[in-house]
């Protein structure tokens, strides 16, 4: 058993034993992996081109953020980097369908990696809440997309996307709620499920789409 597979063994099992709706959600949907994404490996090996696809998926669904990553990956030819990001515009990355706003976005990312104002590397080796700050210090990257980074590139264990409408409208049928919680409820709740906060969120995420 690889390290990866038992910290995720003691995560469902810590979280099962101290709440039974997550009892019954590994009963129901087993333990998936947290930090899985579905970009089939494109941006594995660049955490520039992972924070772009965050960035791309604002909003939209990960299949359409996934054709529009295509899209810039076959406009600068390879996986993109901040230099080659630098030397399109904003109407050249509308071109491949997003928004100005997003376009506007993905220049100030590149430029400030480029510059060195944010250091990827650097992320690794800080606390949760000082990478969140360091990453949404960028143009449109709020909380969700920073800690959609921290869960799929820095593979942190315990991280609620509160902000997630599919997270609170998981918490609201798993917990029988009149109504989604409120992002600060929801963390709030989420607070009993750390240090595997990452895990149950991929608990509940399943949750909406498990029979």
């Amino acid at each position: 058993m690889t390290n990866h597979q038992h910290n995720g063994a003691t995560a469902y099992t810590a979280l099962a034993s101290a709440d039974p709706v997550f009892a019954e959600l590994v009963r129901r949907i087993g333990t998936p992996d947290p930090f899985d994404f579905p970009d089939d490996g494109r941006t594995a090996d660049s955490p520039f081109a992972g924070m772009v696809l965050h960035i791309l998926a604002q909003q939209i669904s990960v299949k359409v953020a996934i054709m529009l990553y295509d899209r810039l990956a076959h406009t600068v030819g390879f996986t993109p980097t901040p230099e080659s990001l630098l030397r399109l515009d904003t109407d050249e990355l509308r071109a491949i369908g997003t928004s100005h706003a997003k376009a506007s976005y993905l220049l100030d990312l590149a430029e400030r990696v480029h510059s060195g104002r944010l250091d990827f590397a650097g992320l690794s080796g800080l606390p949760d809440d000082a990478a969140t700050a360091e990453l949404t210090q960028v143009k449109g990257v709020g909380p969700w997309s920073a800690e959609m980074f921290l869960v799929h590139q820095l593979k942190r264990p315990d991280v609620l996307p509160a902000g997630d409408l599919g997270i609170r409208l998981a918490i609201q049928r798993e917990y029988s709620l009149e109504e989604p919680p409120a992002i600060p409820a929801a963390r709030q709740r989420g607070e009993a499920w750390a240090p595997y906060r990452t895990y149950a969120a991929a608990l509940l995420w399943r949750s909406l789409t498990a029979l």
